[in-house]
């Protein structure tokens, strides 16, 4: 058994330190008063349209693993003008990520790795409209499922593989993992990201010689 593995550093890593930073708008929690927590920011993505009338983010706050294995690269807004507001800044952080899981996933495609759906856990899974901005940047279905510990679930049940309670891994899977929810990508929106992606992976290559000198000040 093997797997092929890409990694985003800072992927709900972002919209947690944005909402660490700054928080929810005023203005969406005097709108939503009995909503608290990220589902605040969740209301602030869905008032924007998708592409976030061009702001771009790059999700690299930590540097970057995949598809640039590079220790300097940084966090940028790109493309901001008057036009844009604090929900913008939270779609586009939401945005960014979907890209970065797009670099991942177009490596995977370009080795014949294919699959009709993408399976998504974890706390970002929970919002509708982040589901929505992956599956229509990934072209491709989103499922999510009935656990969201992930690697600590994998491990419970290989050990209960090792243990006998169940006679092989897809076994394990088979009686306890199920799908509970289904994505599909809205094919306006999928045209519309195309044509962001193209700009946004064009913005490493202009920046990644800027980056290093900036970590080497």
């Amino acid at each position: 058994m093997w797997h092929l593995t890409g990694v985003t550093l800072s992927a709900a890593g972002s919209l947690k330190w944005y909402y660490g930073r700054f928080g929810p708008s005023k203005n969406i929690v005097d709108t939503y008063p009995d909503i608290k927590g990220y589902n605040l920011l969740n209301k602030q993505a869905e008032n924007v349209s998708p592409a976030s009338d061009g702001l771009i983010f790059l999700p690299y706050l930590s540097g970057e693993r995949t598809p640039h294995a590079d220790p300097y690269a940084r966090g940028v807004f790109f493309g901001l003008s008057y036009i844009h507001g604090q929900d913008h800044f939270v779609r586009s952080i939401m945005e960014g990520v979907a890209f970065s899981q797009l670099d991942c996933l177009s490596l995977m495609r370009e080795v014949g790795i294919t699959s009709d759906k993408v399976v998504l856990f974890g706390g970002g899974a929970k919002s509708k409209v982040w589901r929505q901005i992956i599956s229509d940047v990934l072209d491709t279905k989103i499922v999510t499922l009935n656990i969201e510990e992930g690697p600590s679930y994998g491990a419970v049940l290989l050990a209960g593989v090792g243990a006998g309670i169940y006679s092989n891994v897809e076994e394990a899977c088979r009686r306890t993992v199920k799908e509970i929810s289904e994505t599909n990508p809205i094919r306006e929106n999928v045209k519309k990201y195309r044509e962001i992606y193209e700009i946004y992976r064009s913005l490493y290559e202009d920046l990644k010689d800027d980056y290093k000198k900036l970590c080497t000040l």
